[in-house]
């Protein structure tokens, strides 16, 4: 596939290069938005020029709603305002305000002004939700049909706004209140009698989502469903819209790499194509943070000098137990953060997991508490040694687990986004907590190491 569309772009380039626009669209005809988008994207500048002055607008309009807020921009840029204003009403409305989010407040204003004035008021009242909720991603061109129709007439409707009809599963049913009323396949339709009325073939229980829902609510459900659609309602029951599976598949898209971000505490989004300076300043304020808290791991090794002096060896197992400590607690972390994204946990379930980890924590830290107790003992001839090493990882790695699972449940009951409990946050916590523990422990029995 790779090849075939190296091949294409070699091919489009040469037509560009020729101004040659009949071989061009020989080239592009039938393809999918993402390979036009991809081969748009391998062009150069004034390739890219020419490019969009020979595709169509429908074109046009899927190979924006594929591209990303940079490219968005860079297009929208290259064509003039004429184009613009016939483009945006040929693209979905979900991909629509998403582009116009990324635009900014005056060009999405500029492009609205020239449109269809009926057309941009909706548009506009689309964008009044809030992001990341499902009255912002939902699409509201779709075909509905009330309940009082007959087969036939639901189906020389779904005829005649075709093209509205993106997914081929259910067709929405309404009252005279434009209230959802019910549901009905396209199966039921075909095997109805074409005098029934809808009324008596629908589906009266419906899995529908509040406008103002978050949208990572909205894919747990449809995700809980199995569904391909789902209808976006107001609070009096009223159909606006429907949020499709490929919006739900951009939403998860979205929140992983969000959750990546805060877990590695990179904060802002950093790619291949990011800035080396944008890149550091984007990665500091948290390092920052994290290097002034592990200014206290420095201070705890130095409180306890005089048993690092007495006993040397110490020195050379204590970035062990830290950096296992941190292991375990940044493992628990990811545990809680998945779980957490797929439901929402009750006071039952914290103590289950609690438990579990407990006992996780446990296992985990007495093999490897046994291991490095060998490890010690044969090394360096000293059981005390051994034991004092082994006790030491068997209470760090229980405390790290159970902080790696504690932390992320507190931030979301505070209704937090646990992903900002981030893996060097955890890593430094338990580092200063596995020092205190080793450090306490050592001294403890300095006179026996002695």
């Amino acid at each position: 596939m790779v090849q075939n569309l190296n091949q294409l772009v070699h091919s489009v380039t040469y037509t560009l290069e020729q101004k040659d626009e009949h071989a061009f669209h020989e080239n592009i005809s039938d393809l999918q938005k993402y390979d036009l988008t991809q081969i748009f994207l391998e062009l150069s500048t004034a390739e890219q020029k020419i490019f969009l002055e020979f595709i169509s607008i429908h074109q046009l309009a899927d190979v924006l709603s594929e591209l990303d807020a940079a490219n968005q921009r860079k297009v929208i840029g290259m064509i003039d305002s004429h184009a613009g204003s016939l483009v945006i009403t040929q693209m979905n409305n979900d991909d629509l305000i998403g582009m116009l989010s990324n635009l900014g407040e005056k060009k999405a204003t500029e492009l609205l002004s020239d449109a269809d004035e009926e057309f941009s008021a909706d548009i506009e009242t689309l964008m009044e939700f809030p992001p990341e909720t499902a009255g912002r991603i939902m699409n509201n061109q779709m075909v509905w049909i009330n309940k009082s129709y007959t087969v036939r007439e639901a189906v020389d409707k779904l005829k005649h706004f075709a093209e509205l009809a993106e997914y081929l599963n259910y067709l929405h049913v309404i009252d005279d209140d434009k209230k959802l009323v019910g549901v009905v396949s396209y199966r039921d339709l075909l095997l109805a009698d074409l005098e029934q009325h809808i009324e008596e073939i629908m589906k009266i229980r419906i899995v529908t989502v509040d406008a103002l829902m978050d949208q990572e609510e909205v894919a747990r459900i449809i995700q809980r469903y199995d569904l391909v659609t789902i209808p976006v309602v107001d609070e009096e029951n009223k159909l606006l819209g429907i949020v499709t599976i490929d919006d739900i598949l951009d939403v998860v898209y979205q929140e992983a790499e969000e959750d990546i971000e805060k877990f590695s505490a990179s904060g802002k989004a950093i790619d291949f194509t990011t800035k080396p300076f944008t890149a550091a300043k984007r990665r500091l304020t948290w390092l920052i943070l994290l290097l002034f808290i592990g200014i206290v791991s420095g201070s705890i090794i130095a409180s306890f000098e005089e048993t690092l002096e007495q006993v040397v060896a110490l020195a050379f197992f204590m970035p062990m137990v830290a950096g296992m400590t941190g292991n375990t607690g940044t493992q628990s972390l990811a545990v809680v953060i998945r779980g957490l994204t797929k439901e929402n946990v009750n006071t039952k379930q914290v103590f289950k997991l609690l438990l579990r980890e407990l006992k996780v924590g446990v296992y985990i830290g007495l093999t490897c508490g046994l291991l490095i107790f060998i490890i010690a003992y044969l090394w360096q001839g000293s059981a005390v040694l051994g034991f004092v090493i082994g006790i030491s990882l068997l209470c760090t790695l229980i405390i790290g687990t159970l902080a790696g699972t504690i932390i992320p449940l507190i931030l979301n009951h505070l209704n937090v986004d646990p992903a900002v409990a981030s893996g060097p946050l955890i890593t430094t916590i338990n580092d200063i907590l596995s020092l205190l523990i080793y450090f306490g422990i050592a001294t403890a029995f300095l006179s026996y190491l002695m």
